[in-house]
């Protein structure tokens, strides 16, 4: 299985970014060790969920799009997949109803961040985890 990266991008109050990555075999547990990580190097703002930050602590569910992300990673990670099999599984897996039209948002969301390639027709698209883009480090030689 190849190396998947996860990256975690965080803004103050006062607009300074803060950006945190993680290449390897990430698990479930992995994921949220780094979002504890984040909390506790920085905490994370009041509004972290306009960040695209959802913490998985006690007591504090998953959003619907990070429970999305989650059925897609989980049960799509390299074939293609239409929003109605994301919002069956998603309902089978989380036990509570989502709209075709909210799992639909969401899917087009997650492919104007790059997060999804989309394919198909209007009525009948199609989406798949974009592949991870390798990052390129320029080493100069000194002679």
């Amino acid at each position: 299985m190849p190396a998947r990266k996860m990256r975690v991008e965080l803004f103050d109050s006062e607009g300074n970014k803060y950006t945190v990555a993680f290449e390897g075999q990430i698990t479930r547990d992995k994921a949220v060790q780094l979002l504890d990580l984040v909390e506790l190097l920085g905490g994370v703002p009041n509004d972290a969920a306009n960040a695209g930050v959802t913490l998985a602590e006690p007591g504090n569910d998953l959003s619907k799009y990070a429970k999305v992300r989650a059925v897609i990673s989980k049960h799509f990670p390299l074939v293609w997949f239409s929003s109605r099999e994301v919002q069956t599984l998603y309902e089978q897996e989380y036990k509570e109803p989502a709209t075709l039209s909210t799992v639909a948002t969401y899917l087009t969301r997650m492919t104007s961040k790059g997060l999804l390639l989309k394919t198909g027709a209007s009525n009948s698209l199609k989406y798949k985890l974009a592949p991870a883009v390798p990052q390129v480090t320029v080493k100069q030689q000194i002679h």
